[in-house]
């Protein structure tokens, strides 16, 4: 995987695994710990949700502004883990109000800016070198792997944490419990029946006397456990620090000279003047009225009006094409992370509580790694470059995997409970997956002299999206939709019905529409950090990171757009808005193709 590759790559690959563990620990269970600790709806849970997600990406341009004026992208990275870890650790804190709890996400919003794009950018950098530079897209593609590797632990751990402390304290797991009991508890249930039968379930059969002291004490339980998860987030970020301390001398120090500093421009009026204007603009656009992300997009055009202030001539024409890029991914990233929110909803209220033992495999982390192991096998022994001792370790596994794997099917009961936030562990599994596949059509395709250019990958992507949010759309057809379960009685109050059991489908609907997407994933965002590295000026690389990550928190921003309409359309018009906002896009990208592939060379 690394062979040819610069040694810091490896160093990136285990920091950056470590770093998105505990962030997406965290991003498996935060809609769902808002609504379980808050009593939230799905509107202002996602609405604080976006925001974060926004402040994610959006504070990248700080860390790349950093970077690029200090030169000292190592020691604006070391800073960012630091603070990060400071973050997760207040959110480990059990009890804080919503204002402490919105505090702990912007101090990690604020270290992942000056993380996450600098080492992007300085992956980049160790690519510059002629020697290595036609690895650029496969060295992406194995850093992307990474995140994904810590990403597919994170939701298990999560859920492990939190029902762990479930049954320590004598409860059971169901993920409709929590809305449930907020309901009750403010009196906006139409009817206690459901309640009463959940609440004798999880508390191990027995009757329930007191709904009120039951619904009170399994909310605390149940948010408690999730802060616990957030510590789990912190220790994650612990040991990406330290493999990171001891090892970052492999990564490259980026030396510019003092003309080349971003803040300066071409003069120093020049880079005042843009700066005032944008400011100015992203002003003006955040007053527009009833646009919630107004400064989303304000901030976002005034970067742009900087940028392209501050570029010389030549430069001119690639960041101009960096920038219709970013227009591009704002639509993807807006549909694709609906998997945070939207899809998790879809997972929690739409999709079977209980599942055959079969498909029980897929939803623990101890059956789901006898598959992996079982199918990694068989690739190692079917591979017919595999050695006589590859094969035979390859054997080892698939007979240890198909072993353990017919144990724990045979001794699964008829019907197994399965969490909501597991569904967030096959996007990543399905990533580490197929890295490697996606790797080698590349270079089949390159081999034959027909590979699509990178910018061709990143339409070919938003056209597989569209392709995977259709499935979901065909899911939904017959189900009932969220705002036909809420009503006002005869006194006026807004009540709610529960989502009855016929309007839940089996896993396999969003489990595939994961794996699409997936895909189109792969196409677009690790082809996207590769073309930013590739064209930027050299002396914006770690701004135009930032851009990048810019343009993917604006994309963020809009993701209350899902949960804005969640209670509001019928379900598969929902998902058509992502749908043709992919479809447009895609367009998009083949009309100014040329432009784009020229900006390469």
């Amino acid at each position: 995987m690394f062979k040819e590759h610069p040694r810091g790559l490896i160093v990136a690959f285990f920091a950056n695994m470590g770093e998105r563990f505990g962030f997406y620990t965290m991003m498996a269970i935060l809609v769902l710990f808002l609504q379980a600790k808050y009593g939230l709806s799905e509107d202002t849970a996602g609405e604080i949700y976006s925001w974060f997600y926004f402040a994610i990406y959006a504070l990248a341009l700080i860390g790349g502004i950093l970077a690029d004026y200090t030169n000292k992208y190592k020691t604006v990275i070391l800073f960012g883990q630091v603070i990060m870890f400071t973050g997760y650790a207040l959110l480990a804190v059990p009890g804080l109000s919503l204002s402490i709890t919105i505090v702990g996400l912007f101090t990690i919003a604020f270290g992942n800016g000056l993380f996450k794009g600098n080492l992007q950018a300085v992956v980049g950098q160790m690519y510059d070198d002629p020697k290595y530079s036609k690895l650029r897209d496969s060295a992406y593609l194995v850093f992307y792997m990474g995140i994904n590797v810590g990403a597919f632990f994170a939701p298990f751990a999560a859920t492990g944490i939190r029902d762990w402390w479930l049954k320590a304290n004598g409860f059971q797991h169901d993920g409709s419990l929590p809305a449930l009991c907020h309901q009750f508890l403010n009196g906006t249930l139409k009817d206690s029946t459901d309640l009463q039968k959940l609440a004798n379930s999880v508390s191990g059969g027995i009757n329930v006397p007191d709904l009120t002291v039951f619904a009170n004490k399994y909310l605390e339980v149940f948010s408690r456990g999730y802060n616990y998860a957030f510590g789990i987030a912190a220790i994650a970020m612990v040991i990406s620090l330290i493999v990171y301390l001891f090892y970052s001398k492999l990564l490259p120090n980026k030396e510019k000279v003092v003309k080349d500093k971003v803040s300066m421009g071409r003069t120093p009026l020049t880079a005042l003047f843009a700066l005032l204007a944008a400011g100015l603009t992203a002003f003006l656009v955040s007053l527009v009225k009833d646009w919630p992300s107004g400064m989303a997009f304000g901030l976002f055009a005034g970067f742009v009006t900087w940028i392209i202030m501050i570029s010389t001539k030549e430069e001119k024409p690639k960041v101009i094409s960096l920038i219709l890029v970013f227009f591009i991914v704002i639509f993807f990233w807006m549909s694709f992370h609906q998997n945070g929110l939207t899809l998790t909803f879809f997972a929690r209220d739409y999709t079977v509580k209980t599942v055959d033992p079969f498909t029980y495999m897929f939803f623990t982390l101890e059956n789901i790694l006898t598959v992996i192991a079982f199918a990694a096998g068989l690739v190692l022994i079917l591979n017919k470059k595999s050695s006589a001792k590859t094969k035979m370790i390859g054997g080892a596994l698939a007979v240890a995997g198909g072993g353990l794997g017919y144990y724990f099917y045979s001794h699964a009961q008829p019907q197994n409970p399965i969490s909501p936030e597991i569904f967030q562990s096959f996007n990543p599994l399905f990533i580490v997956s197929l890295t490697f596949a996606v790797m080698a059509v590349f270079a089949w395709l390159n081999k034959i002299g027909k590979e699509p250019s990178t910018p061709k990958k990143i339409g070919i992507g938003m056209i597989i999206a569209a392709v995977g949010f259709t499935l979901i759309l065909v899911a939904s057809l017959n189900l009932v939709s969220p705002h036909e379960l809420k009503f006002v009685d005869e006194s006026g109050a807004v009540k709610y019905n529960p989502v009855p059991d016929s309007s839940r489908v089996m896993p396999y609907w969003l489990m595939s529409s994961y794996l699409i997407l997936t895909i189109a994933e792969l196409f677009l965002s690790p082809m996207g950090l590769s073309f930013v590295s590739k064209v930027a000026p050299t002396r914006f690389q770690g701004l135009m990171q930032g851009g990048w990550l810019l343009a993917t928190a604006v994309g963020n921003k809009l993701l209350f757009i899902g949960s804005t309409f969640w209670g509001k359309l019928d379900l598969w018009q929902l998902w058509l808005i992502f749908i043709v906002c992919c479809i447009l896009s895609a367009a998009f990208v083949f009309s100014i193709i040329k432009r784009l592939e020229n900006a390469t060379k």
